[in-house]
């Protein structure tokens, strides 16, 4: 039986102007900016339309941004009828997920992730933390590289988001001898991403603490369809398995391999993202084909977009 997988990006995913079009056509999509709007307190249409970028890409105002316009972008496919069997998201993007199966409301989820990014920012001072794109590099070899250069500080993998394609994050003179070492084993590039904070690394174990209380705040439902953490690469089917996943997920290692290859045993056939961009279909495509798997692959974030995947449902 094939099935259908809603998923969700990151951080990292933002753009000005991403939803516009999508608001200009549906009153849900301008529905939904108003809600998180109401909420925070903030213009989220024109945050995420007009910006500016150093606004935009500040993590307290990221994460919410990217959660609102996938959630506006969410409520059209499902008013047109489509629905998945199975969930899941990059990190920040779970949070769609959990909103997808219910187990969160958006107005929840929205204040929520406005939190998580300033715990998240506050954890660890500027200059302090730092991540890097590690590619070519097997999982193991990476491990490799990062027990031998633990000695400079902390460094640990963030994200395991495709083969071949790994992201590490922490301590800024750790990180810079890892990049040297992981060039010298032999990996294609090796490269300091422009972020403000080590994220996914226990130097932000804080923030996850702080997340926690907040999370004590709300009501969480048992999810209506699986959501796939991607802290643990497994299946959450009931409310008590939320929260401390989320928590969890702060400060740990994004599974999004392991969990694109759960969703693919699991008989999923069709993937589609929801949000801005298109990085988790090139994660998605890459980790289908090194498992042997055909998989559909779909993204929605406009109204080209969006047609193209009514036109494959019908």
């Amino acid at each position: 039986m094939t099935k259908l997988a809603f998923v969700f990006p990151g951080q990292g995913s933002q753009y000005v102007g991403m939803g516009k079009e999508l608001f200009e056509n549906f009153n849900i999509v301008k529905e939904t900016y108003e809600e998180a709007s109401d909420n925070l307190g903030i213009d989220m249409k024109k945050l995420c339309f007009e910006g500016p970028e150093d606004a935009l890409v500040q993590t307290e105002n990221t994460q919410p941004a990217i959660l609102t316009s996938s959630v506006a972008f969410l409520r059209v496919i499902e008013s047109e009828g489509i629905n998945c069997d199975m969930t899941a998201g990059l990190s920040l993007g779970e949070y769609g997920s959990l909103v997808t199966s219910k187990a969160i409301t958006f107005r929840d989820a929205v204040k929520l992730v406005k939190k998580r990014g300033k715990f998240m920012q506050e954890a660890v001072p500027l200059g302090v933390g730092t991540m890097a794109a590690i590619l070519g590099l097997e999982r193991e070899q990476l491990l490799t590289c990062l027990e031998e250069t633990k000695g400079f500080g902390t460094v640990e993998a963030a994200n395991f988001n495709s083969p071949g394609q790994i992201v590490i994050s922490g301590e800024v003179k750790a990180v810079e001898e890892a990049i040297k070492k992981a060039s010298e084993m032999g990996a294609k590039k090796a490269v300091l991403l422009p972020v403000s904070a080590p994220f996914h690394s226990s130097l932000l174990r804080p923030a996850g603490e702080n997340l926690k209380i907040e999370l004590e705040k709300i009501n969480i439902s048992d999810p209506i369809i699986p959501v796939v953490s991607n802290v643990y690469a497994q299946k959450m089917m009931t409310r008590e398995e939320i929260a401390p996943a989320l928590v969890k997920q702060v400060s740990s290692s994004v599974l999004w391999h392991d969990s694109v290859k759960l969703m693919l045993n699991e008989g999923v056939t069709t993937f589609v993202e929801i949000g801005p961009g298109k990085a988790l279909s090139g994660f998605i495509k890459r980790i289908a084909k090194t498992e042997g798997y055909k998989v559909n692959i779909l993204n929605v974030e406009d109204l080209n977009t969006l047609n193209s995947l009514l036109n494959n449902q019908t």
